[in-house]
Order: C-alpha cells, then sequence, then structure tokens
C-alpha cells in the first residue's frame, strides 16, 4: 500500500510540474534565452560561398 501511494505522488508531481512547463511555455522561453544564442553563434561562424 506504501509503494503505491509513493508511485501516486510522484506522477501528481510530474504532471503538476509538466503542467506548469507547458502553461507558462517554459520550453520554448529556455530555448529562445539559451539555445539560440548558442546555434547563432555556431551557424554565423559556417563560411558561406553564396549569400541570399
Amino acid at each position: 500500500m506504501k509503494a503505491l501511494l509513493i508511485i501516486l505522488l510522484v506522477i501528481v508531481i510530474l504532471f503538476v510540474l509538466l503542467f506548469t512547463i507547458y502553461m507558462f511555455n517554459l520550453d520554448m522561453k529556455f530555448m529562445t534565452y539559451v539555445v539560440a544564442p548558442i546555434l547563432e553563434k555556431h551557424y554565423d561562424k559556417i563560411d558561406r560561398n553564396q549569400y541570399l
């Protein structure tokens, strides 16, 4: 019975965490502020032989 309660508690905590990430769009905010500058810096260094 105690193991079932622990499993249920973990599921509820994960649901609340994922729901919060979804509602505040935190995944895309993370991508915008952290990952995008790193990718832009990387792709700006690549030499191009044709320009748009």
